[in-house]
């Protein structure tokens, strides 16, 4: 038996005193819990002062709350109450295992109340029917009208800790209270069973003031200076002990036993402020000298490392009461009254609540103001949106999947009512978690090394943000595979992912929700063959399906003999499936911690759930911020992030882009773009800063100081990915809402596969792509579109680009499509001509690698706003593969999607410009 065991055995609880969202999170508390070290917890104003103004673990919570119009003393009372609940949930079964016994947490009423017992009453039982854990105590202090509050708060039923208490004077009034509030419930013939309360006696602070005034008597080298060094360090215990014998002596009581009869509870004697101030005190003489049955002592951290580490438990609250007396009553013949002593350390403990309690307001407001700055011009919009969504309910319509938010048409709304699966997914999710490790172990047994996933858009886009986030980790002893995503046809490509992925040592992960996308049939013939020429029958058992139920994929993968398929919910949208199969899985796969992986989706969930307030709601606090964003002309949102979060930004961009670009509205998403002098941006622009390092802190100020509004959401931990996933996806559905468009179709996004399809079956008939006739013919290039004759006069491609942007508006935004292999030369090409536009045309660009972007923003192009001017970039490269068992190349697969992409944006009108470099050869603008 331990220590801390020994004295719970005596019937002495050891308290948490202090409380933090970082300790509840990381799983610090409930390890104190399972260990028994602690069995309770306790909070006041000084306590959350240090937790909310010395850390940012509060930053992100309140956000929300400040963009809404919360004031700052709002604000901290929704936050304590999240605290409180989170960890009376956490000591949920040891109050249940006591019978209520044990496991308490506790809150206190504001302390500007501490003088008012009416209004202490009416916070007392409002925080005790907001905070709705049976296993809180509501903390009201023991002035004179704290008493009346606390008779009051009894008699409605609520468990009180009756905090700031110094003299017996006082305790005995308390316990008068206690007494009195059960006895107005017992003549009404209400139940007193589970009341419970606690009176908490203060300790080491009688001792600070009464040794202070010894030490001066001390010093005055009198007669009674040798008295009073003997009296140094024992007033307080004297103290408590006198009021353990009054404890005792009440319990005793016929009165008490009488209420007992009904049910009472004792209300046990708390021993609070028990760090020792004095070093030359021992460190846990608090504890040591104040143990007794049914009594409860809160410690501070340092306290409990000490105890834990050296201290002694025996019982000794009831040894040498006598003495205790005759010290009270040596410390009186020597001028030190402790009426007035205990009355003095009442009011400077109200007014040092008090003041602890209006320093927190103020950092707190300092952090909202903080906050609200970050909308720029958007603040007073964005809070006024937020109480009109509270007010049609929208977060609990959209959990009952009433498609009314988004959309009249009944087809429209067929397609919203089965696809708002992903509200629950990170909960749905968890029974992947029962086969998970075990198959990544049996993956490891097998030889494989490398992971390689045939995908397209939501079935590739979170898996790479995973990986480039991520990369492998190990998890019990057991590696992750080295995960590789091919989403693009160009042969290059192609080959770049089959050379970094050995057959031998590799899986593949055939993703696709509808089983018959055209690109991943493709990389599946492709890489089928390679493995039936390498390991011949053992062919199967190198790949694995991830699809729903019923898709010709699911059949593909059990006629081939996959080594597995993993079936995905029907009921969640490709671009949402984040935390479905599609992202579980080859999180699992690169050995990603999935307990905490899931638990970070399913946080982020809970905040986002109807009974929580609308200002408090992240997810929707977000969806507001874009909304009115796009309905104030900011439409173009510009992801900024820390290198080490740079890949999140192309998951955002396909979520925002398919989900909201359509009926010729959209928000236009704008990635790793090279940035500009802050005064160099229009108007036009949201910006969203993905922080890590903190890295752009001095660009994203400088930002907000010309007037941009510049939302900073950090993610210190990798696993915050997780969390934003299931933000983002909350959060643009909230502002398709907004914009009146459905979030969850894609209706614009077949009419260029329809024409790939097209090409294809011409080039299979005749053997020949038709690619039309070139308008223009250049020392580097052809050019095809529909372009004015002073457009044509440029010898280059890069002087044929520089005439065609000469009819950029504001307002406007320029997107390059690049039919080109992705690798680091190609990109650094491409962001050198977005900068040489931005220059030309100070205007938004978007970067997109085709066929990749056609599963991303390929929908806001021809169905959002005709605000886009497009150019689009393809060369013969000389490189090809043959596609098995399809009769075409690669080469001819991605070309004929690039005139399927743009003949599809002339059919809408687009002002889109096509060249087709010769190789070697690239646009430079000057």
């Amino acid at each position: 038996m331990n220590r801390i065991e020994k004295l719970t055995s005596l019937g002495q609880s050891l308290w948490y005193d202090n409380i933090q969202r970082r300790i509840l999170k990381n799983g610090e508390m409930a390890e104190m819990i399972q260990h028994g070290d602690i069995r309770g917890v306790t909070s006041n104003p000084s306590i959350f002062n240090n937790a909310i103004g010395k850390s940012n673990d509060y930053d992100a919570a309140l956000k929300p709350m400040a963009w809404a119009g919360w004031t700052a003393e709002q604000i901290f009372f929704q936050l304590a109450v999240e605290d409180i609940r989170n960890a009376a949930d956490l000591f949920r079964p040891l109050y249940d295992e006591t019978h209520g016994g044990d496991g308490f947490v506790s809150l206190e009423v504001s302390p500007a109340l501490a003088h008012a017992a009416k209004k202490t009453a009416e916070e007392a039982k409002r925080l005790w029917k907001w905070v709705n854990r049976p296993n809180l105590m509501v903390k009201i202090p023991a002035t004179p009208e704290g008493l009346t509050a606390i008779r009051e708060t009894i008699g409605a039923g609520v468990s009180v800790n009756v905090t700031l208490i110094f003299s017996l004077a006082r305790y005995a009034e308390v316990i008068e209270a206690y007494f009195k509030g059960l006895e107005d419930r017992v003549t009404k013939g209400q139940p007193i069973g589970t009341i419970a309360s606690v009176a908490s006696f203060f300790v080491s602070r009688v001792d600070t003031k009464v040794d202070a005034q010894l030490q001066a008597l001390i010093k005055q080298e009198g007669s009674d200076a040798e008295k009073a060094g003997r009296l140094l360090g024992k007033a307080a215990i004297a103290n408590s002990k006198l009021a353990y014998a009054l404890f005792k002596e009440t319990i005793s009581s016929q009165r008490f036993k009488d209420l007992q009869s009904h049910g009472a509870q004792i209300q046990r004697p708390l021993w609070a402020s028990t760090s020792t101030k004095n070093p030359a005190y021992r460190d846990v003489m608090y504890i040591e000298q104040l143990v007794g049955s049914h009594t409860v002592n809160t410690v501070p951290p340092q306290t409990l490392d000490a105890f834990r580490e050296h201290g002694e438990a025996r019982l000794t609250i009831e040894a040498g009461v006598s003495g205790s007396k005759s010290e009270l009553a040596q410390l009186e013949s020597l001028g030190i009254s402790m009426e007035k002593v205990t009355k003095e350390l009442e009011d400077e403990g109200v007014k040092a609540f008090g003041e602890a309690f209006e320093a927190m307001i103020k950092t707190i407001d300092s952090r909202r103001l903080t906050a609200i700055n970050e909308l720029g011009p958007l603040h007073k919009e964005v809070a006024q949106r937020i109480r009109d969504l509270d007010k049609i309910h929208f977060s609990k319509r959209m959990t009952e999947g009433d498609a009314d938010l988004w959309t009249k048409d009944p087809q429209g709304q067929t397609e919203v009512r089965k696809r708002l699966g992903w509200l629950n997914a990170p909960l749905e999710s968890r029974k992947l978690l029962v086969e998970l490790p075990s198959f990544l172990q049996t993956c490891q047994s097998d030889g494989f090394t490398h992971a390689l996933l045939l995908g397209m858009g939501g079935s590739s886009l979170c898996p790479e943000v995973l990986a480039l986030t991520f990369g492998v980790r190990e998890q019990n002893g057991v590696s992750g595979l080295d995960l590789s995503i091919l989403d693009s046809t160009d042969p290059a490509q192609v080959k770049a992912a089959a050379r970094r992925s050995p057959v031998e040592k590799t899986l593949y992960i055939v993703s696709s929700k509808s089983g018959t996308t055209g690109e991943i049939t493709a990389f599946f013939h492709y890489f089928w063959s390679r493995a039936k020429h390498q390991v011949g029958e053992k062919a199967g058992r190198h790949f694995i399906a991830i699809t729903d139920p019923g898709t010709a994929l699911e059949k593909l993968a059990k006629e081939r003999g996959f080594r597995q398929v993993f079936l995905a919910d029907p009921q969640v949208g490709g671009r949402y499936s984040a935390l479905t199969a599609f992202g579980v899985v080859p999180a699992a796969l690169i050995g990603l911690d999935m307990e905490q992986f899931l638990t970070h989706g399913q946080r982020m969930m809970e905040q986002c759930l109807p009974d929580v307030p609308a200002g408090c709601n992240p997810g929707l606090g977000l969806g507001a911020v874009l909304g009115e964003a796009v309905l104030a002309g900011r439409d173009k949102l510009t992801l900024l992030a820390d290198p080490e979060l740079s890949s999140f930004g192309s998951w955002v961009e396909q979520l925002i882009a398919e989900s909201s670009g359509k009926q010729g509205k959209g928000i236009i998403p704008i990635d790793l773009e090279p940035v500009l002098k802050p005064q160099q941006y229009g108007q036009d622009r949201l910006f969203v800063y993905f922080r890590r390092s903190g890295s752009l802190d001095a660009f994203a100020a400088n930002l907000r100081s010309v007037g941009q509004p510049v939302i900073e959401l950090s993610m210190p931990n990798d696993y915050d990915l997780v969390s934003e996933f299931y933000r983002w996806e909350y959060a643009i559905s909230v502002a398709c809402s907004i914009l009146g468009v459905n979030a969850f179709d894609q209706p614009d996004v077949q009419d260029s596969k329809n024409r790939t399809s097209q090409k294809i079956a011409a080039y299979q008939k005749n053997g020949k792509l038709e690619e039309g006739h070139p308008i223009w013919t250049g020392e580097d290039g052809l050019a095809f579109g529909n372009l004015a004759k002073d457009v044509l006069s440029a010898k280059t491609s890069a002087e044929l680009i520089a005439n065609f942007l000469k009819g950029v508006k504001p307002g406007d935004y320029i997107a390059i499509n690049a039919y080109l292999p992705r690798n680091s030369a190609t990109l650094a090409k491409l962001q050198a001509l977005r900068k040489g536009i931005q220059k030309i045309t100070g205007t938004a660009t978007t970067l997109g690698f085709g066929p990749r972007f056609q599963h991303s923003t390929g929908q806001l192009h021809k169905g959002g706003t005709n605000s886009g001017v497009f150019i689009q970039l393809t060369e013969d490269s000389g490189q090809d593969l043959e596609i098995p068992e399809e009769g075409l190349t690669f080469a001819v697969f991605e070309r004929a999607q690039a005139l399927g992409d743009f003949e599809a944006l002339q059919s809408r009108g687009r002002r889109a410009l096509r060249i087709q470099l010769k190789s070697g050869s690239f646009p430079k603008l000057a």
